[in-house]
């Protein structure tokens, strides 16, 4: 009997592929600690929607977020007076916190943990001992937990999602000059009414050498344009589409269709109330209210700026039981593939959706609230306001 659609208004399923590979002996130790019922295979491959109006319809309504961050101390006492250390790997991206567990964190630290997310883009924990259950119950403290209805699950946990490269290369194979699959920068989920909030990432088995991941910050990436050009942007909103395509049910011979939200260009984080750049190369798909060929040569510019100023971005090597937290509401991510597949990679996922995504005129960039802004940057502010 195949698995069935994770959502059970789809209908309309395509089956799911049956492989048969080794788990990670990193993996399969954690799963069964965790209790995990492995008996009917790994992982839960749920049977996939195959048209456009289903997809659509799932979450297709408002939901209430209040983010944990806006609820959390400032200072953030509870949690960083109880790690042994606070690691800034970046000025302006990533953290990596010593000594804590995340499975044993109050909720007034899970507040600050929130917050400081929101602050640093992304957090690091190295040597967890958490569970697929603990993570997913984790991942509900940020917000509701998406159920993909695509991708491989760990089986009972619905909403705990398997990244394994070598499972993903059995439908879509990778290669030294096409590695795919999440090796280019993108930001999860944005095909989303409430698209995606905080996302954990916990990597039970890493190759001994490569596979790290990059993430880059919206908040400086919107920094680095001039006042001038952020005028352009501010208040103005693209077509973000889905990773995977679907048919449309009323003329399937026309080829496969995505899903397509609009969303801001620029969005305002709930918790900081700093402005971020939102947009990424892999599915972003145009600027609403403008030619082709115009938005096309203003999303090549921002794709850009993300992409290439390493100065906003942060490069982190993997260990064994690690889990990283990051927000895709100000950030985008890559994962590198340069390990070519020779070693085992595992890791299961949790991600929370937040609110629909608002721009607020009035708030400020992230170096403008905190008070840093350079001389430069001082009068150029100060030549726009005049000529306003």
């Amino acid at each position: 009997m195949a698995p069935a659609a994770i959502d059970p208004s789809i209908v309309d399923v395509a089956e799911p592929r049956k492989d048969s590979l080794d788990l990670p002996k990193n993996a399969r130790e954690r799963l069964e600690k965790s209790g995990v019922d492995l008996s009917n295979g790994y992982p839960y491959r749920p049977s996939r929607p195959l048209y456009l109006d289903d997809v659509y319809r799932i979450r297709d309504y408002d939901r209430a977020h209040v983010d944990p961050g806006t609820r959390a101390d400032p200072e953030k006492k509870a949690l960083l007076s109880a790690a042994k250390d606070v690691i800034h790997l970046t000025k302006h991206i990533g953290t990596e916190i010593v000594g804590l567990q995340l499975k044993d964190l109050t909720d007034e630290q899970k507040d600050e943990l929130g917050l400081l997310i929101a602050e640093r883009s992304v957090v690091f924990f190295r040597d967890q001992d958490i569970s697929p259950q603990q993570q997913k119950k984790l991942g509900e403290w940020y917000g509701e937990v998406e159920v993909h209805p695509q991708v491989a699950q760990v089986p009972g946990i619905p909403g705990v999602t398997v990244l394994w490269p070598a499972l993903q290369a059995t439908e879509f194979p990778a290669s030294f000059r096409r590695p795919g699959g999440a090796s280019r920068w993108h930001s999860d989920l944005v095909h989303e009414r409430q698209p995606a909030g905080v996302t954990h990432l916990h990597n039970d088995t890493i190759p001994s050498i490569g596979g790290d991941t990059l993430w880059a910050s919206g908040y400086a990436a919107y920094e680095k344009l001039s006042p001038a050009f952020r005028q352009i942007i501010d208040g103005r909103t693209a077509i973000y589409r889905s990773a995977h395509p679907y048919l449309d049910r009323k003329n399937p011979e026309a080829g496969p269709k995505y899903v397509e939200r609009e969303h801001p260009l620029v969005r305002v984080h709930p918790a900081t109330g700093w402005k971020a750049l939102w947009v990424n190369r892999a599915m972003t798909d145009r600027i609403v209210g403008l030619d082709k060929a115009e938005s096309d040569v203003i999303l090549g510019y921002l794709y850009d700026v993300y992409e290439k100023n390493v100065d906003i971005q942060v490069r982190f090597k993997w260990s064994p039981r690690t889990s990283a937290l990051w927000d895709n509401r100000i950030t985008i991510h890559n994962a590198s593939w340069d390990y070519e597949g020779a070693e085992p990679r595992h890791g299961t996922r949790v991600t929370a959706l937040a609110e629909k995504p608002f721009f607020d005129p009035s708030a400020k960039s992230r170096r403008e609230a905190l008070g840093v802004l350079g001389s430069d940057e001082v009068e150029e502010l100060k030549r726009l306001n005049l000529k306003e």
